[in-house]
């Protein structure tokens, strides 16, 4: 199950669950913003193709909560 990440890697922006987000394989998780400076589009990380990230239904939300850990990548 995904971890569902709250805030971009990058520039530390608050994503909400229903945010648009992208993330590779890993579940690194960006802002819209900050991947359109990306070269190519990929990971930074990992160098992974990036896709936007699933929004899980509110009904799937209560059971399965977003993640609360926040997670930054040096620039």
């Amino acid at each position: 199950m995904l971890e569902i990440r709250p805030n971009c890697e990058r520039c530390d922006r608050d994503l909400a669950p229903h945010d648009a987000a992208l993330i590779c394989s890993f579940e690194c998780t960006w802002c819209p913003d900050c991947v359109a400076g990306f070269p190519g589009r990929a990971c930074p990380n990992c160098g992974g193709d990036l896709q936007l990230r699933p929004v899980r239904p509110a009904e799937a939300l209560r059971r399965h909560p977003a993640g609360t850990t926040r997670v930054l990548s040096p620039a």
